[in-house]
């Protein structure tokens, strides 16, 4: 069997909804990696709330962070680090523009340090994982960099017409997503950054042909991954956008989806 390029979103994909790798899960891609195919996470997280199940994976591959806006080698730097961030200018436009609607709060981040625009211990639980740099204040103020992202959480009545402003003013410069239930949140790259950017480094890296490249997702930011991948299978749990490209749909992450396919696929029993 020709190898294969197994490629992992993380939440509601290989994590259960506890946030953990099922065990079946795990000894399933362990026989994948024995058989001699590559496994790689590709991922809305920052690397620093990703790399502890790179790590109980036993990953050597490149990982894709911030939905592409951040590509790197954990354990070969000399692969290369392609980050590609959102312009300082077109940062201060959007928080300036959001100050007419009613948002709660504004999280910037690059790479692993976080800058929030207003205190909130609810949000910074999230981001306090892998202990990074936090700075709060205006981002207007405090954010001197071009940033990897930005999240903009607001009340669920607001999200649709702020999804509407940053398409009419600012379509060209950024690329914008809605995260999944309970948080109202939209999150922010530089425009033209996805999944399939950074699953297509990789894999010409690793020299695997999109036809052998099985990718797995269940949200929006794993569209274009999907489209990208020979074998884009959809969570039973993913949404229905992402049902109706894929070309198989798996059982939900709750339900080792992930294991129960390749163990089908590439005959791993």
């Amino acid at each position: 069997m020709k190898q294969h390029l197994i490629v992992l979103d993380l939440d509601g994909t290989l994590l259960t909804d506890q946030k953990v790798i099922s065990e079946k899960t795990k000894q399933t891609l362990r026989k994948a990696l024995m058989a001699g195919h590559q496994v790689m996470i590709a991922t809305g997280r920052p690397y620093r709330s990703s790399e502890p199940y790179y790590k109980e994976l036993g990953l050597t591959t490149p990982i894709v962070n911030f939905n592409g806006a951040f590509v790197h080698h954990p354990t070969d730097n000399n692969w290369g680090i392609y980050h590609t961030p959102i312009s300082l200018d077109v940062v201060h436009e959007v928080v300036e523009s959001m100050h007419d609607f009613n948002f709660h709060n504004i999280v910037a981040e690059v790479l692993d340090d976080v800058y929030v625009h207003h205190h909130d211990e609810k949000l910074m639980d999230i981001f306090k994982f892998g202990d990074p740099a936090i700075t709060t204040g205006d981002l207007r103020n405090y954010l001197k960099v071009d940033p990897t992202s930005m999240l903009i959480h607001a009340p669920y009545e607001k999200v649709g017409l702020i999804h509407d402003h940053l398409n009419s003013v600012h379509a060209e410069v950024i690329d914008h997503r809605r995260w999944g239930a309970p948080w109202h949140v939209i999150e922010i790259v530089k425009s033209g950054m996805n999944k399939a950017v950074g699953l297509d480094r990789v894999s010409k890296s690793l020299g695997i042909s999109r036809e052998n490249i099985i990718a797995f997702g269940d949200e929006d930011n794993d569209l274009e991954m999907i489209e990208f991948a020979g074998t884009g299978v959809a969570m039973g749990n993913a949404i229905d956008s992402l049902k109706n490209i894929a070309n198989e749909i798996t059982l939900t992450n709750n339900e080792d989806g992930i294991a129960e396919l390749l163990i089908d696929r590439l005959k791993l029993k």
